[in-house]
This record gives structure tokens, C-alpha cells and sequence, in this order.
């Protein structure tokens, strides 16, 4: 391929500039060429034209997406989603021919040097051009509907101004959406207006596109369109699944329909649009006796899926049922290069086969069943935990897996075990595996190691504080909802069945695997840690919970505690001006949290309050402590009188009482502060 002349690199420089109009760019060409004809300056040397033009990047037009799917954790690629990457990939053919036509246009008159020469080329080109646009169907149509198009996608504009033009383009498709929609062009024009116009626009389009749905959803371009059409049209959205009908197992496995399927299912479906779209999966009999748009009474029986289809049935009717859910399943896992195997509709499928397994009277053969389908989808476990369907599938294999099944599982979810403490439904599958492994070594290996080890990332977000917490003390009130703890004792009379360790036994295991590292990482950067709102929540538990010698972690805070108060640089408060950090001393000086139903202190067995409040004696100091006393730490240092109170040959309490003469306590009860009363009425237990 011929390098680019000089000039035509300077051409291709500008285009950013030019490309919102080819009229523009003629007259531009035609005012330059005018230009040199009459004497202009020399053409410039290759080394004074600057480098060569890169490929036009786009600006980022992506909208903040409403809704998003949920992501695999196996994956670190982002999917296509259909707000964001329709424009980008839909751009990409608009300016492709662009630059194609400029790059050509440019090269070809500047190639040319007789000015007159180039003007003529010029002419003819652009009379070769307009004969190709206007030898494709509906060209008149487009060239009305971009012009419109182009004022009407700008952001820049008033919601009045959108609304007339949103208007205007729509008057101009009206009647023709469906003779346009699948050209990559005309289907982004169809998208703005369901976009930006009203309901009734939208409404206009879906109604257009009727019977058209399917191969819709097939196209390249034209699938964000339906994408947009069952977010945006709720009225319209039965029926556009309703055409996916007796296609949903092709269409899960088609390039382009997969997305659409995943997106209808997880997203914008409610759980009778979901029932339609499930219905494929129970074989071509189910269809006979379902009924997709009957009465009331028959919609609330599909909202229930396989078990509200199997009611009634017996026999070998059944079984087909049964039958036909499971090669479909096996299908889909036997393809796991399609994509498919991380949707939620399949991972719904999955779950509704295990559960009418479990429910069947014969033990042997629901064992068995259980068996063929955890053979084939074995291998695509770790694709499935970031759902609720998929985690439940995976929770269901643990609690009824045999100690190989276990192993298998627990080696295909280490490479992830990061991604899944941060996911709230992946983080399930971890904790389950945590309560149910009787190999307590062998998840101490290969999930207890890698959640410690990544501790320094996991305080930053709610969910990676849950899986810290769970190494310590699980399913505690105090940072897991009613609702997770009722979700992971799900599994429980499965565990009871085959599972032969004790709960408790089992949970200290855990505990005592993770002790060590938690431990050694809060004497490394627990001053640090414990600054942060969520990170005073995390050192409390492994400070109260964890097993092994606190010497180095205790210390460590205490060192913290130690400098003078109040601190000098206001940006760099002293730990006791953090309200968090100040509950997180008290808390370990009581010894345990404070219950408020019992109205007690509950003590924790693996943490010793007299041995933390001796080292805070001893690392603090007196003047810190006093003047901590006068300001933000009154409630905390009362909690030290009050634990050097319970134990009397405590060398420390004559300590404490000396630094907290008649004068200080004078200047105590000036100072006013918060917690001074009680402060006052502690010191006289000393």
C-alpha cells in the first residue's frame, strides 16, 4: 500500500474538524485548491508535516446506565451492554466510510497538481459518490432521517428543542421503521427515537416492528434496538418475548441473540416475562399444556416456573418434562464457548431441575439425576456463583457432593476467590464451602489463604468486610442481615445429612486457619486500618474473635494511641478524634460488645481485656491519657478504670489512679466533656 502524500497527512489531521459535514469539507477542498492556483505556499517536506494521522477516535458518548448485568467472575473483559457500546460499535461503521471517502477524496486531489485537474477529479468523484448513495434503497428516506438524526441526538440541546426534533425524525421513518431497521446506520436513527421520544413514540415502533422481533434480536446492529424496545415499552414486552418462543435455545446460543436474552431475563422481565422465556427449556409438550396469555389465576401458576408446570402432572408426563429440561441444559454446558453458561435464565433452568430432583420420593434416583447434570456442568461451576440462581446451583452441589465433588469444586473457585468476596452472591458459595467442607485443610489451602492474603483490599468494600468477618465469626447479627443468614441456612439439613464434622468444631478450624495472617496483617497496618470507618469494624472482630498471641497486634494500635493529643495537623486527626476508631478502643478495653438486649457486655473467650488495658498503661502513657480524658477519649479512658477496677492486683489500677490527682480531676469537671461524668464516678472504683 502507497504511503499517504504530505499534504494528505495534513488532510487527514483536520478531519475531527470536518466530519460533521461532507458539503463542508468540499468547500474547504475547493477554497484550498482555488488558493494554490494563485501562488500558495510550498507543500511541506515530510519531516515538517508532523507525524502520520492516526486512526479518528470517536467521542465517548456512552450514558450511565440504568441497569446492569450481572458480570461472570471468571471474566475481566466487559461485555457489550445495550446503552453503552450501541453507539460506539454503530460509530464504527459511519466513520469507517467517512474516512474512507475523505482519505480517498484528499488523496486523489492532492495527488493531481494541475489545480484545474484536481477541481475536475473532484467534481467527478463527487458526482460517482452521490449516484452510489442514491442507487440504495430508501436513500432519500435516510438523507431526511440524518439530517434530523443529527440535530436530534446532540446533548447539548433543551428538552424542547429534542422533543421538535425527536418529532421531526419520527414523522420522517413513520411507516418505514421496518424496511430500514437492519441497515447499521438507519437502525442508531430508530434507537434515538425510542431513546429520546416519548412512550407513545415508542409505542408507534414497537407496534411497526411487530413480527420482527426475532430477527431483530439476530442482527449485529439491531439488537440494541430490541434491548431498548423491552426496557422501554413494558406494554409491548410480553409480546416481544412471546415471538422468542420455540427459538430461546438457539437463540442463547446465537452470537448476537444471547445478549438480548440475558439482558430481557436478568434486567427488565418481570416473573411472568420470565415464565415465557423459561418455557423452552421444559421441551415442546410443555408448550401444549401452557397456557402464555390466560387467566389471572393461570399467569401466577407460570410465574412459578417447573414446579407450578408440574402440578397436575404424573407419570410419564413428567418425566419427559424432566427429560427435556435436562438435555437443554446439557446443550447449553456442552457449549460453553457461546457464552451462555453465564446467564441468569440458564442458571434459573439449572436451579428448577435440582429443586424437582430433590423433591422425587426414590432417593437413588434423585441421586443419580443429581449426579448426571453436576458431570456436566462441573467444568463451568465458576461461571455460574455471580447470580442468585447460579450461586444457589453451586451451594446445592456442595451440601449433596461427595468429598471428591467438594474438592473439584473448591480447586475450579480458587482462581476467583478474590472477585467472589467482593460479589454478594459469589461470596455465598465461599461461606457455604466454609460451613459445609469437613476438609478443613483443604480449605485453608485454597480459600482460607487467598481471602487473608487479600485482606488489604477486601476492608475497602462492605461485601469484603463480610468475608472477613465470615473467617471469625460467622453469620453474626452484628454484620450479616436476617436475610443472608436465612439464605446460607438453606443448605443447613443438607449438611446434616452428609456432612460429619460438628458445626462447631468445624467453624473453629476455620477460625484458628485464619487467626495467623488477619493477626499479622493488623500488626502491620492496623494503625492504619482502623482509621477507616470499615476498617475499625474489621480490626475489632479479629481482635475480639481471632486465635494465637495479640502481643504484636495490640501493640501496634496502642503505638498509634500513643502520640500527643490533640494532633497538630487538623488534616491528620489523632485516633481518638475518629468516633470509629474511639468505639474500637472501648470496645476491646469492655472486652466485647455491648448487647442491648441484655444490657450487658458480652465478653469474647479469645480476646483478654486486662492484658490490653495493661499495655495501654504502659504504651500510652500519662499526659496523653489525661489530656484524651479532657477531650474526645473521656468514655474511652473510663473504660480502662472500669476494667483495671475489676482486678485489684492490677499494678497498673494504682497507676492510673496517681495520674488522676484532685487537681486533674478539677480541671476534669471544667473541661466539660463528653463522658467526664462517668469518667468521674469510675475513677472512685480505683
Amino acid at each position: 500500500m502507497q504511503q499517504p502524500l504530505p499534504r494528505v497527512s495534513a488532510w487527514l489531521a483536520v478531519i475531527p474538524f470536518l466530519q460533521q459535514s461532507q458539503i463542508f469539507l468540499a468547500h474547504s477542498m475547493s477554497a484550498a485548491n482555488t488558493k494554490g492556483a494563485k501562488g500558495s505556499k510550498k507543500r511541506p517536506s515530510s519531516s515538517q508535516s508532523g507525524p502520520k494521522a492516526k486512526k479518528l477516535q470517536l467521542e465517548d458518548r456512552s450514558e450511565a446506565k440504568e441497569k446492569k448485568r450481572s458480570k461472570p467472575v471468571t471474566r475481566v473483559v466487559q461485555e457489550d451492554s445495550a446503552d453503552s457500546s450501541e453507539e460506539e460499535f454503530a460509530d464504527e461503521g459511519n466513520d469507517a466510510e467517512v474516512l474512507d471517502e475523505v482519505t480517498a477524496e484528499a488523496g486523489s486531489a492532492m495527488a493531481i497538481k494541475d489545480p484545474n485537474a484536481a477541481r475536475e477529479s473532484h467534481k467527478a468523484q463527487k458526482v460517482l459518490h452521490e449516484q452510489r448513495k442514491a442507487a440504495k434503497p430508501h436513500s432519500e428516506l435516510l438523507i431526511d432521517a440524518k439530517r434530523a438524526w443529527t440535530v436530534a441526538r446532540q446533548k447539548d440541546i433543551t428538552k424542547e428543542e429534542r422533543v421538535k426534533h425527536i418529532r421531526e425524525l419520527m414523522d420522517v421513518i413513520r411507516g418505514k421503521v421496518k424496511d430500514i431497521v437492519f441497515k447499521h446506520d438507519a437502525s442508531r436513527i430508530v434507537q434515538t427515537v425510542v431513546k429520546w421520544g416519548g412512550q407513545k413514540q415508542r409505542n408507534e415502533i414497537a407496534e411497526e416492528l411487530k413480527g420482527k422481533y426475532r430477527e431483530l434480536a439476530q442482527s449485529k446492529y439491531s439488537k440494541f434496538l430490541i434491548t431498548k424496545l423491552v426496557r422501554l415499552c413494558p406494554a409491548y414486552r410480553a409480546e416481544i418475548l412471546r415471538e422468542f418462543q420455540g427459538h430461546v435455545m438457539r437463540m442463547l446460543l446465537h452470537r448476537e441473540a444471547t445478549s438480548v436474552l440475558a439482558d430481557a431475563f436478568e434486567l427488565y422481565a418481570n416473573a411472568y416475562e420470565r415464565s415465557i422465556l423459561l418455557r423452552d427449556f421444559y421441551g415442546k409438550e410443555a408448550s401444549l399444556f401452557t397456557v402464555t396469555a390466560g387467566s389471572e389465576e393461570e399467569k401466577e401458576r407460570s410465574k412459578q416456573g417447573l414446579r407450578g408446570l408440574m402440578v397436575g402432572l404424573e407419570g410419564d408426563r413428567r418425566r419427559r418434562v424432566m427429560n427435556s429440561l435436562k438435555d437443554n441444559l446439557v446443550t447449553i454446558f456442552n457449549n460453553p464457548d457461546k457464552g451462555a453458561v453465564a446467564h441468569a435464565i440458564v442458571h434459573r433452568a439449572t436451579w428448577e431441575y435440582l429443586a424437582a430432583v430433590s423433591e422425587l420420593e426414590d432417593e437413588a434416583e434423585a441421586e443419580k439425576l443429581r449426579r448426571e447434570i453436576f458431570e456436566t456442568c462441573q467444568e463451568s461451576l465458576a461461571e455460574m456463583v455471580h447470580t442468585k440462581d447460579g450461586s444457589r446451583v453451586v451451594r446445592e452441589f456442595i451440601a449433596w457432593g461427595t468429598a471428591k465433588d467438594r474438592k473439584h469444586i473448591i480447586k475450579a473457585i480458587k482462581p476467583h476467590v478474590e472477585r467472589m468476596c467482593i460479589d454478594d452472591e459469589a461470596q455465598l458459595v465461599l461461606f457455604s464451602a466454609l460451613d459445609i467442607v469437613d476438609d478443613t485443610k483443604l480449605t485453608a489451602k485454597f480459600l482460607v489463604s487467598d481471602i487473608v492474603a487479600t485482606a488489604p483490599t477486601l476492608y475497602k468494600t462492605s461485601q469484603g468486610r463480610r468475608s472477613l468477618f465470615y473467617l471469625v465469626t460467622p453469620r453474626t447479627r452484628r454484620h450479616f442481615t436476617p436475610a443472608q443468614i436465612a439464605t446460607l441456612a438453606e443448605t443447613d439439613p443438607t449438611r446434616a445429612k452428609t456432612s460429619k464434622k460438628e458445626d462447631a468444631l468445624r467453624a473453629s478450624e476455620i477460625r484458628k486457619a485464619a487467626s495467623e495472617g488477619l493477626l499479622q496483617w493488623i500488626a502491620d497496618s492496623g494503625a492504619d486500618v482502623a482509621r477507616d470507618t470499615g476498617g475499625s469494624l474489621v480490626v475489632c472482630e479479629i481482635m475480639l474473635e481471632a486465635e494465637g498471641d495479640k502481643a504484636a497486634a495490640t501493640n501496634t494500635l496502642l503505638q498509634a494511641l500513643s502520640v500527643p493529643y490533640p494532633a497538630a495537623d487538623p488534616a491528620d486527626p489523632h485516633p481518638m478524634s475518629l468516633p470509629h476508631t474511639s468505639r474500637l478502643y472501648k470496645t476491646l478495653l469492655q472486652g466485647g460488645h455491648y448487647s442491648h438486649t441484655t444490657h450487658t457486655v458480652e465478653h469474647s473467650p479469645n480476646f483478654s481485656a486486662r492484658d490490653f488495658a495493661t499495655r495501654f498503661v504502659q504504651h500510652v502513657g500519662r499526659d496523653t491519657t489525661v489530656a484524651m480524658a479532657m477531650g474526645d477519649g473521656a468514655f474511652v479512658v473510663a473504660a480502662l478504670c472500669e476494667q483495671l477496677a475489676e482486678h485489684e492486683d492490677a499494678e497498673e489500677r494504682k497507676t492510673v489512679k496517681g495520674w488522676f490527682d484532685a487537681k486533674t480531676q478539677k480541671a476534669l469537671q471544667e473541661a466539660d466533656a463528653k463522658g467526664v461524668k462517668l469518667l468521674l464516678e469510675t475513677l472512685k472504683k480505683l
